[in-house]
């Protein structure tokens, strides 16, 4: 039993360093050119906010494995030797409240802020925001906690007569209970007056965690339903809309002129929005244009990326046009794959959650079977379905956020990702990480059972007073499914049509 325990303590230690190179990788080779060299406190925090993330969604598989420790434990003493998964789920998560609401704006506000003041001007500045943010955040978690943070939990006070001790024990289906007329135990004969509810404030930690899952649990039913769709049917119409044949060389140079032409005008009004900030003049009207240059940069880029696949150019041409060939069938393969994943989820959350009983554990008794067949296998495919859901959710920012006006676009860019994009995107992963994690120790209740992350996310977070029915009638979960498939049908209309020109930086006809 040692040995084991001990096994899963160096893995965790392993898995930890393996996160963190991860994470280095991922901001190395994301980073735009303009922040090699600079911005290393950014940096940081998006290393650090990032490995936090994927520990945490790593965590539920090690609390699983965890448990998996004491399951043929001899005496309950021998459980002490293992992760104590609930103080580390705690830890982990105070500290991705902290990362999200406090650590990643200070970060934004001093990367933003005008490169023209004194580095201590811009400290000061983003410090103002950050400790305005901060009080407003504890008044009202103090508040909060002091009216409403208690859970009620419903219980049943049984009560049976005494009897003589016997001198040997038989049980079976019709005698379940002691007695010669006993026929059926107080928990069964009891009535509906036994049922009270049983009232116990919680801790601090765990209903800081329980509002942020909250707020991370709105992102994750909005993004999450959507990406779930646009994640496997994005691929596949990329496929779909994909360029057949390379153009010919006057085709490119009418492009490329008209691009270039656009590229100019971009940089004017660019330049008019900064001059703008400089004078003061952030208003509505100013953000409403900023917003509107974003998207027509993006656009632009595309329109770049687009030419570039249909006329490779240099000695490699010709392998160019083969890779580009491809890479959109391993889009299509994927796209395929991912869809095949987001119906097994939707599938899962009908047939498990909405259901009342369950039609069947389907995916929970998968995971049961392929622990059977290897320790681990059942355990890593519960890790892929937590991930694919997080990249989801990822999938849903980034296409809501091409379409509504009052999001942010933040785009993550192969070798293009300023440090405000990673900062606001390595949040909203932080955030919406403890919705995936509660989600599926929901939606793999009967997988992850007996786990420290069901106790906190099942047991009190379904509790808490004032929060406790939004759970009780599955809102997230109907929010979700609704979503993922309106935008299934979305696609299926208007998804597998070539994109036509609609704004001022789209490729000519």
């Amino acid at each position: 039993m040692g040995d084991f325990n001990l096994a899963l303590v160096i893995v965790a230690i392993v898995v930890c360093v393996i996160v963190f190179i991860s994470s280095i990788y991922l901001l190395v080779n994301y980073q735009h050119p303009d922040d090699a060299n600079q911005a290393y406190f950014p940096k940081f925090v998006v290393v650090f906010g990032l490995s936090i993330a994927m520990i945490s969604i790593l965590m539920l598989p090690a609390d699983v494995a965890n448990r998996h420790a004491c399951r043929h434990a001899i005496y309950n003493g021998a459980c002490n030797l293992t992760l104590p998964m609930k103080d580390l789920w705690l830890a982990i998560y105070i500290v991705d409240a902290i990362l999200v609401f406090f650590v990643i704006p200070f970060a934004m506000f001093f990367y933003e802020g005008d490169q023209d003041k004194t580095l201590g001007k811009r400290i000061k500045s983003a410090l103002i925001w950050v400790v305005t943010t901060a009080v407003v955040c504890a008044l009202v978690l103090g508040i909060l906690y002091g009216v409403i943070g208690k859970v009620d939990f419903s219980v049943r006070h049984l009560a049976s007569a005494t009897s003589t001790f016997p001198t040997s024990w038989q049980f079976s289906n019709t005698q379940p209970c002691i007695g010669n007329t006993a026929r059926q135990c107080s928990a069964f004969t009891a009535n509906a007056t036994s049922e009270k509810t049983w009232t116990m404030r919680t801790t601090f930690p765990e209903y800081v965690v329980a509002l942020a899952t909250i707020v991370g649990s709105v992102l994750f039913t909005i993004f999450g339903g959507v990406g779930i769709a646009c994640l496997p049917l994005g691929l596949i119409t990329a496929f779909i809309r994909r360029p057949k044949a390379v153009i010919t060389r006057s085709q490119y140079i009418k492009e490329a002129t008209e691009l270039g032409k656009k590229a100019r005008e971009l940089k004017k009004a660019a330049d008019g929005l900064h001059q703008e900030e400089r004078s003061g003049a952030k208003g509505r009207k100013w953000r409403k244009n900023v917003k509107a240059v974003e998207k027509e940069l993006l656009q632009l880029e595309e329109d770049v990326n687009l030419l570039e696949e249909m006329y490779p150019q240099g000695e490699q041409a010709e392998t160019a046009w083969a890779f580009t060939v491809l890479g959109y069938l391993a889009k299509f393969i994927l796209g395929i794959l991912g869809l095949i994943v987001s119906i097994a989820w939707v599938a899962h959350i009908i047939i498990y959650l909405l259901v009342d009983p369950p039609l069947s554990p389907f995916l929970n008794e998968v995971f049961i079977k392929l622990d059977d067949v290897w320790g681990l296998l059942g355990t890593a495919a519960f890790a892929f379905f937590c991930f694919y859901l997080l990249l989801a959710v990822i999938a849903g920012a980034m296409m809501l956020g091409l379409k509504l006006v009052f999001i942010t676009i933040h785009p993550m860019k192969w070798g293009a990702t300023l440090m405000n994009s990673f900062l606001f995107n390595v949040g909203l992963i932080l955030l919406c990480s403890i919705s995936v994690i509660q989600f599926c120790a929901t939606a793999f209740g009967y997988y992850a059972q007996a786990t420290a992350a069901q106790e906190i996310f099942g047991h009190t977070l379904q509790s808490l007073r004032g929060i406790k029915y939004l759970y009780k009638y599955n809102v997230f979960q109907i929010g979700f499914v609704i979503l993922a498939g309106l935008t299934f049908l979305y696609y299926i209309a208007f998804g597998w049509r070539r994109k036509k020109p609609s704004g001022r930086f789209q490729l000519s006809s």
